[in-house]
């Protein structure tokens, strides 16, 4: 029997027995090897924000030899993480992670950062976890560690091993914490002078406080306010009135490092209700841009906010689960945008806006509502304002690069409390490669409308 191996692109036929022993001879040599010189593992940088990439190198193993590459993590709510790659070094004892070919693990193929985007709770971890960073205020740590052969490595001593740093908040971001007028929420500044174009972000129906991507968004030049809107603990819209959104936007615009006219808003799922809202509808609200990931524009008219739950609570019987027992909730989506006047008057948005959907999102019909968004706006005479982004294998869950996907992961229903597992969808591999190519394309879009100005005064 015959298999073929790459090393460095270059293919090689052997015999299956051939392997195998070329396998033991390396081993062999590689313990002679450990009495004389140790393998030798980098990783540049070793402390990076996380949308940065990360190159990992291994050295002085003997030519022909087979390793694992491991990255662990373990959260803050003390679960473990871990992505690993099998590879072969080259002629030289090299293994490069940016280089070359990863014969199987958590990922395969040639990619650079498969250590961070694919991981995944260890064996036996409890089930449906999300890894997200609570404390921005500390790097989130990753050991990476290089062990011989390919297989029961984890009962191994690593045989070297690299502690890397990934950070949300930069050097000099300054964190405040903001209790006024009844808003809650986090704002965070870039380093320097400024002043600086602002966001209000807002994340989705999950509730609570989620800081880490404004804290990246300051890091990358946007004074961006962490919005609380939905309490996590109770689960209740106790923060949905229209007023308390246009408060918080103003705290924003107002803040003596903010350009007054430079402010956009950048919402995920519920949240992009909030952003299509205030740019309609408000007097107060004038944003310059308007991102919205997982794109929803339902919005019962004359309502609260507040109404949003009572509108999909109404249709709560098109949810249904799958073969694994996964909660979807797109049939309520489907349901509630059949009733024209349960939505968002997007045709009255006068700034550019960026929608980021994903094709394989099982959470809501994100798709379908960009395109009624984009049918509005066409039919408005402003197609020119809309730009969409839509990626094929990719869920609902869009998170900043590199981060892991989540297919499915453990959610609290506003309505009656009951734990349930929501389906995200999305594949992994597809849906990494959207999260990155997404953000590139998002700060793109807002250094296009809040930055590219003659006017621009920023001292970065």
């Amino acid at each position: 029997m015959r298999c073929l191996i790459f090393v460095r692109g270059r293919q090689w036929l052997t015999a299956r027995p051939q392997l195998q022993k070329s396998v033991c001879t390396c081993l062999r040599q590689l313990s002679a090897m450990s009495e004389i010189v140790y393998p030798i593992l980098s990783v540049s940088p070793t402390r990076a924000m996380v949308d940065e990439k990360i190159k990992v190198l291994v050295e002085n193993l003997p030519p022909g030899c087979p390793v694992t590459v491991r990255s662990v993590h373990q959260s803050e709510d003390k679960d473990c993480w871990e992505a690993y790659g099998h590879y072969i070094s080259d002629h030289r004892g090299i293994v490069s992670v940016s280089e070359d070919l990863s014969f199987g693990g958590t990922y395969s193929g040639i990619e650079p950062m498969g250590l961070l985007w694919s991981m995944r709770p260890v064996p036996g971890s409890r089930k449906g976890l999300r890894l997200r960073k609570l404390n921005i205020r500390t790097p989130m740590l990753v050991d990476i560690s290089v062990y011989s052969g390919h297989e029961d490595f984890t009962d191994q001593t690593p045989l070297a091993s690299v502690l890397t740093e990934r950070w949300y908040m930069a050097p000099g971001v300054k964190r405040i914490e903001i209790q006024e007028e009844r808003v809650r929420g986090t704002l965070f500044i870039p380093p320097g002078p400024g002043p600086f174009p602002g966001l209000l972000d807002m994340w989705g129906g999950g509730g609570g406080l989620l800081e880490y991507r404004s804290a990246l968004l300051a890091s990358r030049g946007y004074a961006s306010l962490a919005l609380e809107y939905l309490s996590a603990d109770e689960h209740r819209p106790t923060k949905m009135e229209f007023s308390y959104f246009e408060t918080a936007f103003s705290i924003v615009k107002e803040h003596p490092q903010v350009m007054a006219d430079r402010v956009g808003i950048f919402g995920l799922s519920l949240g992009s209700v909030v952003a299509f809202l205030l740019a309609a509808e408000s007097t107060i609200v004038k944003p310059r841009c308007i991102v919205c990931i997982s794109s929803n524009n339902i919005y019962p008219r004359k309502k609260t906010l507040k109404g949003f739950f009572d509108e999909v609570y109404r249709h709560s019987d098109s949810i249904h689960a799958d073969e694994n027992d996964f909660v979807i909730w797109k049939g309520v989506g489907l349901a509630v945008m059949e009733d024209t006047q349960a939505r968002v008057n997007v045709g009255k948005i006068n700034c550019p806006m960026l929608l980021v959907n994903g094709l394989d999102d099982q959470n809501w019909p994100s798709v379908e509502a960009g395109q009624e968004v984009a049918t509005v706006m066409s039919a408005e005479g402003k197609e020119h304002l809309l730009s969409k982004l839509e990626y094929p294998g990719t869920g609902h869950l869009i998170e900043p690069p590199f981060s892991p996907h989540f297919r499915a992961t453990n959610f609290i229903m506003h309505s009656n409390k009951q734990k349930v597992t929501l389906l995200w969808g999305g594949q992994t591999k597809p849906h990494s490669d959207a999260q990155e190519d997404a953000w590139k394309k998002i700060l793109s879009f807002l250094q296009l409308h809040l930055y590219c100005s003659p006017s621009i005064t920023a001292k970065l």
